[in-house]
């Protein structure tokens, strides 16, 4: 499945901000170098970005800059997340995961001490899809598995999750951000999420 993709001309009008603020984004790492894709055109060259993620990621920006330097909205934006080790109680007290979703990380992975980060962020994209119904609980089985396999691989680089369903068969994937997808025509396509998304939320859930 190609991208979606939004012109630069496009994204500058339609979210009022500067060229010189988007290259200044670009260069504190607010943006990823990847987003800026080039490609000819009538004119010659143009730029050009995946519209589901620059737009949502400039709104946040815009929304986040007067509370947080520069500098610390590239770390919430980066896909590292850190070393931050959190117990059981404080991922319910803090309200990042819910019971029922503890419950089923611990009947598929058991239950550590203490939760590492990339442990929490499997419970949260759990958790969240859970919530949201677009993923039923024996998936949520399968998504633990994958994550708890596959995940460390990316070593803090971008990725995307997406879930094929054929004929009600569901089909989790870990895939490097960015990446083209072609499955068989009868699958379709449930879910295509980069998981930058959920790793920013979670960074200022735990940072509160």
């Amino acid at each position: 499945m190609s991208e979606d993709l939004i012109s630069k001309k496009e994204l500058l009008d339609l979210t009022g901000i500067s060229y010189g603020q988007l290259y200044r984004w670009k260069r504190k790492n607010l943006i990823p170098e990847d987003w800026f894709i080039r490609k000819s055109s009538f004119t010659g060259q143009e730029t050009y970005f995946p519209r589901q993620q620059i737009l949502p990621r400039i709104d946040k920006i815009l929304n986040m800059k007067d509370g947080l330097s520069l500098d610390e909205l590239a770390d919430v934006f980066s896909p590292a997340l850190g070393e931050v080790q959190l117990e059981r109680h404080e991922l319910l007290g803090r309200n990042i995961v819910s019971e029922g979703s503890l419950v089923l990380y611990k009947e598929v992975c058991g239950e550590p001490a203490f939760f590492n980060l990339d442990q929490t962020l499997a419970l949260y994209v759990l958790d969240k899809l859970l919530r949201s119904g677009e993923i039923t609980r024996e998936e949520g089985r399968m998504l633990l598995g994958v994550m708890s396999e596959h995940y460390g691989r990316f070593a803090g680089k971008p990725c995307d999750l997406v879930l094929l369903r054929k004929m009600g068969v569901p089909v989790f994937l870990l895939a490097a951000g960015g990446t083209e997808y072609y499955a068989d025509s009868e699958a379709k396509m449930v879910i295509k999420k980069p998981i930058g998304q959920f790793t920013e939320e979670l960074k200022l859930l735990i940072g509160k």
